[in-house]
C-alpha cells in the first residue's frame, strides 16, 4: 500500500458516452471481502452484464452503486460526478503513518504529518460527495430486485407502490401522478384496473412487471436489474427480458444486468463482466467473451450452459475451476489487464503472454 493513498489520482474517464464508472470498489463486511477492488464503466444506452456464481459479489456491487451500502473504499461516478466514495484506504494510510511516526526521525515525521493531513482532507471530500443532497441524481438510478414479492410492500396497493417515488421526489399534483402511474402500468403490460390491487393478487411475472414499473416511472437513466428473472418460470423469463429490451430501446435506458445464467446474459448484454470471489476476472463484449473465453473460471461457466440438443448434452464435458491448480500466483501476482482491445483478464505476466498468443 502506498503511503499517500489518493483514490482520485486515477484519471476519471470524462467521455460523454460513459454514464457510470466504478473505480477500485471494495465492499467489506467485517472480515468478509464481498467485493474487492472492482473497476468497470458502463456506456450510455448499453446493457452491461455482470455474471458469476452465487456469493461472488455481483449483487453487492449493484447495491453499492445505488448506495444501499456505504462502500468501504473506492469511488463511483455517475455522469462524471462522484456519488459514492469509501474512506477505508485513507484511514489505513493514516493509521500506517501514525504507527511509523513512533520510530521516525524528525524529517520523516514532517512527511508523515503531511500524509495524514492530506488523507484527512480526502476523507472530508469523500464524505461530502457521498452524502451530497441531490435527490434528482439519486432517482436517476433505479433498481429492480430479484424477489418480486419480497421487494413489494404487501400493505400498499400497486398505485401507492409506483407513486411513492414520485411523491418523494416532490410531485404533488395528483393528476400528474395518476397519468404517470397509469401510463407506466400499460407500458409494462398491465392495465389500469390493477392499480387498486395488492401484490398478493398477482402472479410472479406480474409482480416483477410492477417492480419494473416502479423503476421506470422515475424516468431513470440507469437501471440496475438484479437477477430479475431468476425467480420466474422459463416462459415468463422470456417475457420480462423482452419487456426490458423494449424499454431499453424505447426509453434510451442504460442497464446493469446482474445474473448467473450466461445464456440469458448473452442474449441481452452488449458487454459482460465475470466475477469470482469478489473480483472481476474477465470483461469483454458478449460476442468476444463467448468466442474467446480466456480465464479458466469463464471457461468453466460456459461449459455449464445446457443446450436443447440431446446429442450435445450426452457428450458435454463440464470444466471445473480450482484456482489453486489453475494458477501459480506465489511469486508472479495477478492484475486486471487488457489482453486485447476491450478484452480484460485477471492474470499475471506469464498468463498475459499466454492469452495474447491464443488471440493471435
Amino acid at each position: 500500500m502506498s503511503e499517500n493513498l489518493n483514490m482520485n489520482s486515477a484519471p476519471v474517464n470524462n467521455d460523454a458516452d460513459v454514464l457510470l464508472r466504478v473505480e477500485n470498489l471494495c465492499q467489506y463486511f467485517k472480515i468478509n471481502k464481498a467485493v474487492d477492488d472492482v473497476s468497470f464503466d458502463i456506456k450510455r444506452g448499453e446493457v452491461f452484464g455482470l455474471v458469476g456464481e452465487s456469493g461472488c459479489g455481483k449483487t453487492t456491487t449493484g447495491r453499492s452503486i445505488i448506495k444501499l451500502y456505504d462502500i468501504t473504499s473506492g469511488n463511483i461516478y455517475f455522469k462524471g460526478r462522484r456519488i459514492a466514495a469509501g474512506v477505508g484506504t485513507y484511514r489505513d494510510a493514516i493509521l500506517k503513518a501514525r504507527a511509523e511516526m513512533k520510530t521516525a526521525d524528525p524529517a520523516r515525521k514532517a512527511e508523515l504529518q503531511a500524509i495524514i493531513a492530506e488523507n484527512r482532507a480526502e476523507i472530508r471530500r469523500a464524505k461530502a460527495d457521498h452524502f451530497a443532497k441531490d435527490v434528482r441524481s439519486v432517482t436517476e438510478i433505479q433498481m429492480i430486485f430479484q424477489d418480486p414479492i419480497a421487494s413489494l410492500d404487501p400493505r400498499m396497493t400497486v398505485y401507492e407502490t409506483i407513486a411513492e417515488g414520485l411523491k418523494i421526489r416532490g410531485e404533488k399534483n395528483k393528476a400528474v401522478i395518476d397519468e404517470k402511474v397509469f401510463k407506466v402500468l400499460e407500458r409494462v403490460g398491465l392495465v389500469r384496473e390493477h392499480a387498486a390491487r395488492y401484490p398478493h393478487e398477482f402472479s410472479g411475472g406480474q409482480r416483477q412487471r410492477i417492480g419494473v414499473a416502479r423503476a421506470v416511472v422515475m424516468e431513470p437513466e440507469l437501471i440496475i436489474a438484479d437477477e430479475p428473472v431468476s425467480a420466474l418460470d422459463v416462459s415468463i423469463q422470456a417475457q420480462v427480458i423482452n419487456l426490458l429490451n423494449d424499454l431499453r430501446h424505447d426509453l434510451g435506458l442504460t442497464i446493469l444486468f446482474i445474473a448467473h445464467d450466461l445464456s440469458v446474459v448473452k442474449y441481452f448484454s452488449d458487454r459482460i463482466g465475470v466475477m469470482y470471489f469478489g473480483k472481476m476476472v474477465e470483461l469483454a463484449t458478449s460476442d468476444e467473451l463467448f468466442a474467446h473465453p480466456l480465464h479458466p473460471y469463464t471457461k468453466a461457466l460456459l461449459s455449464a450452459i445446457p443446450l436443447p440438443d440431446p446429442n450435445y448434452e450426452k457428450n458435454r464435458v463440464r470444466e471445473k475451476y480450482n484456482p489453486l491448480m489453475a494458477h501459480d500466483y506465489s511469486v508472479d501476482k495477478p492484475s486486471f489487464r487488457e489482453v486485447a482491445p476491450g478484452h480484460f483478464v485477471m492474470c499475471n505476466d506469464a498468463e498475459f503472454e499466454q492469452y495474447q498468443a491464443l488471440l493471435k
